[in-house]
């Protein structure tokens, strides 16, 4: 497909050859979204310009994990940001560690049973994207690697990071916004990765 057809594409059509492999597509996908996420979250930072990027990418990175969960009955736009005001809702409640899950009147009981089951596509979807996702991992460093593997996948903070590897907390903040530019740059243009 040439570069103007996904100019002209709608985000639907994006979606679809995204969810087919097509890097290209996210990619526009991500372009399309990303000065006004950016903006948005600069704005509910108080001007912190890391963070807003930090955010960002994690927006966009959780975007690439459910891209097959978007229902095209809403706009693209209207999931992303759904999933934006989430992400800024985690970041506010990890900055403010004042609320913890098990805190919460009635924990675990207030969640409807099967909320969590997949259904057997999700689950086939959801392995297929885990392999995408690992041919992504495999071009980090093994540093990077791990960082993102405690970060996202094992949602440790960055505390326990820091404990778990032995490192400053700075240092840590530090890796994992680098390690994540460069994921989420392996997402978006399958370009090698450089350690």
């Amino acid at each position: 497909m040439e570069i103007e057809e996904y100019m002209v594409s709608t985000d639907q059509q994006l979606v679809s050859l995204s969810l087919t492999g097509d890097s290209l597509a996210f990619e526009h996908l991500f372009n399309r979204y990303r000065d006004s996420m950016y903006q948005l979250y600069v704005q509910r930072t108080g001007g912190n310009k890391e963070d807003a990027s930090d955010l960002l990418q994690e927006t966009f990175v959780k975007v690439y994990l459910n891209l097959h969960k978007y229902n095209p009955t809403y706009t693209f736009g209207q999931w992303v940001y759904t999933i934006a005001r989430n992400t800024f809702i985690d970041y506010v409640r990890k900055r403010r560690d004042d609320l913890s899950f098990d805190s919460m009147p009635g924990g675990y009981a207030n969640i409807p049973r099967g909320t969590f089951a997949p259904t057997p596509e999700d689950s086939i979807i959801s392995s297929q994207q885990r392999a995408q996702l690992d041919l992504h991992l495999e071009k980090l460093s093994p540093r990077y690697r791990r960082l993102i593997e405690l970060r996202f996948f094992k949602d440790y903070s960055y505390e326990e990071i820091a404990a778990e590897l032995g490192l400053p907390l700075g240092t840590v903040k530090t890796q994992i916004h680098r390690a994540r530019e460069q994921f989420c740059r392996s997402i978006t243009d399958n370009s090698d990765i450089l350690e």
